[in-house]
């Protein structure tokens, strides 16, 4: 989906999400876009560098989790963001 339009992405990512949840199954998603791991997740699993191991696991806990666009305005999703963006291993300087 990266080759997308930001609105477009956002379409399709409902539609992918409604879908899974409506069927009931698990899927995979790799991405490095924080917000949209969030906004789409139950879990959110953070690798390390090469070779890759897992750094953390979040269970994200929305209130109110409805869609990918309306669940990043939840109360908690600044939080998830803020702690994943400290695990990751970006150095800004």
């Amino acid at each position: 989906m990266s080759a997308l339009d930001y609105q477009s992405r956002l379409a399709i990512s409902d539609d992918i999400y409604h879908i899974i949840k409506k069927e009931g199954k698990t899927a995979i998603m790799v991405t490095h876009d924080i917000a949209e791991a969030i906004s789409m997740a139950d879990r959110v699993i953070v690798l390390t560098k090469r070779p890759a191991v897992v750094k953390k696991i979040y269970d994200i806990n929305l209130t109110n989790k409805s869609n990918p666009i309306n669940n990043r305005k939840a109360k908690e999703f600044s939080k998830y963001y803020d702690m994943i963006w400290r695990d990751l291993d970006v150095h800004i300087q």
